[in-house]
This record gives structure tokens, sequence and C-alpha cells, in this order.
């Protein structure tokens, strides 16, 4: 078999084996091996080449090893401290957060208090016995006072060492550099370092997986090794990642001489060398995996390292040096960028964790590390570029309003345009191409977009709709336990602000009758699951509604709500939603969706209905002529394939019932969430994240759905106006009341005149229109009627209480 011919099946899946990457060892011509390397990269990465801005913290350079090459290490010296001091370390740590930091590394040297009195000594001092203890300190301290995420590289640990860096650090490191034990034995790179023994450091990789720790290493390349060993420490590696997962990269750094070192005079590999290397990490791994070199190492050749397949240049430090190579300064980011756009790339921050750990924080991030880590990632485990909340009157991200609003994308890769062209075309996406939407950014998040937009503009034109309706929340008192909540209250629910109030009947309605003088077409009806509620109840409210405004469309009770009914009346779902139809409901809200599977369900709200019971519900519902909406609640604790799940399960109900009238994104308001309060969720989604939602749902709907709604109440008005050019062609009701959102922290407001509505549909350059729940165009009264009670409503007046 040619080499071509071998090269060409490694794009996507299937890795090199020992056998094919030693065929590989003696090539000329490198130009299939990288081209190999660089489609799998892309396969695996896309366009995006990452960094962690980090500030360096070389807790002490003290170490008992005395690897041939190393100039970071050295015996105590007369008048020098051995370890830095607690105030030395949080000044380098409050530095770099000022510098933009989120990585704290710290580096050090192996146990230098098994070598050295005066490290013994210090330690004491310090109310240490050891290394690891101290590192265990001062990680903690660095996290607590500046919010920095700690990464320990302290070499060889015990399986307490693990289990307590663990808990500071949100990853470790230790480079494997080469598992040829000849580089152990005299004359040897390694001879004299009993840490660098291939057994042991293997065995301490090893044991991190074993404790679900993500973990950094790598190869040392040019330190005497062969290229079969490179090979051989490679796929040591590899098989201790498939068994536990926890390898978030594989480094490959080019050993330089360094003056006053054993191997000053040994010949630094070459470029081609280096490049040959990278590109056989790159096949030997999955596509996925984190291939990295460090930047500083190889100036003037940064595109050449991109063309061989790594997607990673390691940590960059703003502030400080690069204290194992100080002779190789790091390059500043805005080069770093300018050199891998030169590549065709785009330079991306990650965390030091990666986003594939990052995702799932469950598994792989200690309970003392979550709440930090939620505050500084987005639904895809990359850090939030900016402060921007939903619900919160935050300005706008100025990055992702200019991607949004400016003009045709400078390049989309051929991926990402097939899928955009399916969905133009009304062919089904599957999973992993809806998460390649949501993955979206810069020149790719403009064309998701457009392409959003383009296709809005074809199936509704430039009309923008709304609805005058008024909510009306019947009581705030509800048995479940959301972890999202802010609004119920009650024994069984979380302490939060607020009374418990529960309407009178009188109230309602009175509200209804307030609704239809000021035009409102609509009410819309929803509250906690009050613990003396019965079907009977729901009943009720939907005489009291018809009694008050026969002509009144009631939306009212989400499928949590209609099975709670149908349970406590001891009647199957059918026949409940048949009675409730019968006592006057005309449409169903799609809330109490959230997250659409189960796998999000069981820890947000556990004790609500599950994914399929909200379906079926909604089947059900639809079956016997309802219309309803379909919503989702987003930015939490979930991921892009969590979205992605939620969608194709609405198209595909969609599909089957044709009974949704629109979809609604609603973001997470963290503020005062339990969950969030608890430091156990996101503080919601970023404004891309937001746009996305909105765009990728009318392109992964279409055409079963045609109308995309956004929430004024969770975005705000300019918020809103944006969501415009990502797909939306609805701007949702008018409230007069407010309630779910403000009790969540929500400072957009109450209400939203249809003054103020229309004049944010102009401003966007489209037709404003105002419509009934079923999108007819709204009666000429109620028209004239709600423009005429300009003003808006006083606060609603304090509801009566019942007993």
């Amino acid at each position: 078999m040619s080499i071509q011919t071998l090269l060409a099946d490694f794009a996507h899946d299937r890795r090199l084996t020992r056998a094919e990457a030693l065929g590989l060892v003696d090539m000329d011509d490198l130009s299939p091996l990288l081209r190999a390397a660089s489609a799998r990269r892309d396969f695996g990465h896309g366009d995006q080449v990452s960094y962690s801005r980090k500030v360096f913290i070389p807790l002490t350079q003290l170490c008992r090893d005395v690897c041939h090459y190393c100039t970071f290490a050295h015996p105590p010296r007369k008048g020098e401290r051995a370890f830095l001091t607690r105030e030395e370390v949080l000044a380098i740590a409050e530095a770099g957060k000022r510098a933009g930091c989120k990585e704290a590394l710290f580096t050090l040297g192996d146990k230098p208090e098994l070598r050295y009195k005066a490290a013994r000594d210090e330690l004491a001092a310090l109310g240490h016995e050891t290394t690891i203890s101290y590192l265990v300190e001062v990680a903690a301290m660095v996290l607590k006072e500046t919010g920095l995420l700690p990464h320990a590289n302290p070499g060889l640990l015990t399986d307490a060492d693990l289990d307590a860096l663990r808990q500071v650090s949100i990853s470790q490191g230790i480079m494997v550099e080469s598992t040829s034990e000849r580089l152990c034995a005299k004359g040897g790179a390694h001879y004299g370092s009993p840490d660098k023994l291939p057994a042991a450091r293997l065995d301490t990789i090893r044991r991190a997986g074993e404790r679900a720790v993500p973990f950094t290493s790598g190869i040392l390349i040019g330190i005497g090794e062969t290229r079969e060993e490179r090979i051989d420490s490679l796929l040591a590696l590899r098989e201790l990642n498939d068994a536990h997962g926890h390898i978030q990269e594989i480094i490959v750094q080019n050993f330089r001489p360094k003056a006053d070192t054993k191997m000053a005079d040994v010949e630094a590999p070459s470029e081609q060398d280096h490049l040959w290397t990278i590109a056989i990490a790159r096949l030997l791994f999955e596509p996925e995996m984190n291939i990295q070199a460090p930047p500083n190492l190889s100036p003037g050749a940064l595109p050449q390292l991109v063309a061989a397949g790594i997607n990673d240049w390691g940590g960059v430090s703003p502030v400080t040096p690069d204290h194992v190579n100080p002779e190789a300064p790091w390059p500043h980011v805005r080069e770093l960028a300018a050199a891998t756009a030169e590549a065709g790339k785009e330079l991306t921050e990650r965390l030091a964790i990666y986003p594939a750990h990052a995702r799932q924080p469950y598994r792989w991030v200690d309970p003392a590390l979550r709440t930090a880590l939620f505050n500084l990632v987005d639904g895809d485990g990359w850090p939030r570029a900016d402060s921007w909340c939903p619900g919160r009157a935050d300005p706008l991200p100025a990055r992702d309003v200019s991607l949004l609003t400016g003009g045709a994308p400078a390049r989309i890769d051929v991926g990402l345009e097939i899928v955009l062209d399916k969905a133009m075309a009304a062919q089904r996406l599957s999973e992993s191409e809806i998460v390649r939407l949501f993955r979206a950014r810069g020149d790719a998040f403009t064309a998701v977009c457009q392409a959003a937009d383009d296709l809005r503009r074809r199936v509704n034109g430039d009309i923008v709709s709304y609805v005058v309706t008024r909510n009306i929340n019947y009581t705030n008192v509800c048995y479940y336990k959301c972890q999202f909540c802010a609004f119920s209250k009650g024994k069984m629910s979380e302490n939060l602000r607020g009374r418990p109030y529960d309407l009178e009947m009188a109230e309602v309605a009175q509200r209804v009758r307030e609704a239809a003088e000021r035009g409102a077409s609509e009410v819309c009806m929803q509250g906690g699951i009050h613990p003396s509620y019965t079907g009977q109840k729901y009943l009720d409210l939907c005489a009291t509604v018809k009694s008050a405004v026969p002509a009144m469309h009631m939306h009212a009770f989400s499928p949590l709500e209609v099975s709670q009914g149908a349970k406590t009346l001891g009647i199957p779902v059918g026949e409940f939603l048949q009675r409730l139809k019968e006592a006057g409901l005309n449409t169903l809200p799609g809330t109490a969706a959230e997250i659409l599977d189960d796998e999000v369900r069981a820890l947000l709200c556990a004790d609500k209905v599950k994914t399929d019971e909200w379906l079926d519900v909604m089947r059900t519902a639809h079956g016997l002529g309802f219309r309803s909406t379909a919503t989702i609640m987003f930015g939490h604790i979930e991921r892009y394939e969590h979205w992605a799940r939620h969608l194709i399960r609405v198209r595909d109900l969609q599909a089957e019932t044709g009974g949704f009238t629109e979809f609604v994104p609603l973001p997470f308001v963290h503020m005062e969430a339990p969950i969030y309060l608890k430091g156990k969720s996101r503080p919601g989604p970023t404004f891309r994240e937001t746009v996305l939602m909105h765009a990728v749902a009318r392109l992964a709907l279409h055409p079963h759905i045609t109308n995309i709604q956004t929430s004024w109440v969770k975005l705000g008005p300019e918020g809103a106006r944006h969501c415009l050019n990502a797909g939306v062609n609805d701007l949702g009701g008018t409230l007069m009341d407010e309630s779910i959102s403000r009790s969540a922290g929500a400072s957009h407001g109450q209400e939203m005149t249809p003054q103020r509505m229309e004049e944010i549909i102009r401003a966007a350059g489209r037709l404003p229109r105002q419509r009934t729940t079923l999108y007819s165009n709204a009666p000429a009264t109620l028209l004239e009627r709600s423009f005429a009670a300009c003003q808006p409503a006083q606060d609603a007046p304090q509801p009566a209480y019942a007993s």
C-alpha cells in the first residue's frame, strides 16, 4: 500500500496502528502526511486553534531531579528563598487577573524536600511537610482570592496528592517526555532523575485517570529518543486515555539546547522533524484530541505547525515569562492571532480545562471548583467573552452586535456551508449538524444568522408580529422543587423573595375584564402547582375567564398543569383536556419544557414531567384540535447536544401533529434562581448563544414551524431588536403583568405597550402587525382599543389572598 493510499484513510475515525506509524518513520516528502493530519484536525476542531491566557507561578525551582537539558531547576542559592511566599504567589496571580488571565499555572520542581535540607526547613517554616501540601494551600488561596483556575504540574503524585489537588486545581499535568528506558541510563538525558522513570510517570497518569482528573501530558522530542520511541510514547498515552478519557491534550514539545547544561551542544530537532512528530501524533489519536505545540519554541514557523495538525498553542502569558524556557518569550496574543489567521484559522481562548471536559463538570470537576467554572463558561465549555446576562440591563456585547449587523462573512468552512444549504432546502438536520450550528463563532456566527434571516424573509416576509395579552399568574405557591424557578413559593419550594399568594376567582375575573378594556385578545394563565389544587381548579379558572369576557382567548395550562390536573381527578390526560376544551380553554403554552432531555431534567427539575410525558401531553392536545406554543429554557447546566435534541424532538412532534404555532427561546435568568444561588449553574447563556438559539431554531425547525419568537423581557428592547436579524418574526406579548422573569431578577419591565412594540419593529426596518394567538390579524376594534390605552398600567393591584 502506498503512503498516499494509507493516509487517505485518516480524515475521520480510524487511528494509525503502531505498524502503520512505523511505516512512516523514514518519509522524505511530508506533504501527504501533513495534509492527512490537517484534514483530521479540521474534522475534529474546525477552524478553531485555542490557547489559554495564563499567569505562570514558579512555586519552587528546587528539584530532586537533574535533567540534563533543564535550566528551570537549580540547587539552593545563597540569599534566595526556596519557595515563593504566599504574598508573592498572590501578587503574581492578581497581576494575571488584571491582565485578563483565567489560568494560574503552578510549575515547580519535583519533591525538592527529599534532596535539600533548605527545602525541608523552609516548608516547615511555612507550616508544611511537603511541597504538594504547600501547593494545595496556595492553589486554594489563588482560587478563592482571584477566581483564577489553578493548573498544577508538580511531577509524580501519590493517590492522596492527586485527591488533594483535585479539590483545588481544575486540571493537572505531567509530561511523560519519553517512555524510553535508555534515556534514564548513564549518558541519557534523564540519568540521575528518579522522577523521570517512564513507568512511574505513566503510573501517575493512570491513577489520575482513575480519579477523573483532567490531565495534560505529552512528549519532548530531540533529547536522544528515536522516532520509533516517540511513537511508543504516544501509544502509551493513547492506551491510558482509551481506558479513562482524562487526557485533555498531547503536547509535542521540541527540545531547545540551553547554555550551562550538559546538553548545551546537542542539536535541536529540525522543523521538519517537529512537523513529522506533530502529524503522527494527530493521526495516532482520535480527531477530537487536542494536539499542542508551544508557540514560543518555534518562532517564525507558527503557520507550519498549524498545517501539521495542531489545534492548540498552550498557555500564553501576558504577565510572566516561560520560566522553563526563559530565552523564548511568549508571542503577544495579537501576534499569535495574526499567525493563526495566516494559517486560515481563528484564535480562540480556552480555560485550563478544555471544553470537552468542562461540558461534563459532574464527572470531571470537583464540587469545590464547579461554581468558579460555571461562572466562566458558556454552554460548550469555552470562556464567556463578556459579562452580558439575560434579564440584566447590561450593554450588548459590541463584537457580537458587529458580527450580527455587519456585511457578508469573510469565509466559512465547507462543512458549515453544507449544513446551511441542507437547512435552507428543508432537509432534516442531525444532532451533530445542529450542534455545529450552535458552535458558530466569528464569521461562522455571521453566516448562521444571515442564513436564518434569509429563511425568515422567504417564509414570513418583512412583517414582525406581536400580540396584546395579559399574563395572569393565579398562584405562586408550588410544591414542585424546580431548581431554576425563583417564582414559586411555599413550604415545599425554595425560600425565595415575594409573598405567597393564591388569587381569588373574583380577582381573576377582574383582571380579565381589565385586559379586554385595554385591547387584549388573549389572557395567558399559568401558575405554580398549589398543593390544594385539583383538576377542578383549572376547570373553574376556565369558567371564570369565559364568564368575565366570553370572547377572550384563553391561553393556559402547561403540560405539567394538565398532567397534574388529570392525575388529581383520576382520569386520562385526553379526557381532562376534552373537559378543559368544553370549559373554554383555547390554546396551551408550551412551557414546563425547559430542556427536553431527561439527563438534564434529572438535575434541573427531577420531580417534574419527564420528556416523553411532556411530548405525550402535547401530542394528545394536538390530536384534540388544540394548538400550542413550544419553548426551550436554556443556559443553565445543559450542553449544545441537549439543545439539539430538544429541537429535534419538537420538530419531530410538529411533523407528526402540526400543532405548534411558534417556537419561543427563553434564556435562563439566573440572578435569583436557586440553582445559581447554590453555585450549581451558569449565569444564563451568552448573547452569542442567545442569538444563535433563535437562528438555529429557524433553520432546524424549517419548514415545520414558521414562527420564531423572541422574549423582550429576557433580552430587553435592544436585544430583542437584534434578534430580528437572526430569523425572528415575532416579538411575543405586551404582557401587562410580568411576574416570572421579574421574580428571577429580570429588570426589563412588566409591560411593553403596542406603541413601543412597533417602534422596535420599525427601528429594525420591518413592518409591525398586531396579531391574535393563532396569528390572524387583530380585530380592528381591539387594535384601536390597545392603542387608546397608551399609558402603561400602574403596578398591578394587590391580589386578594385566599386562605
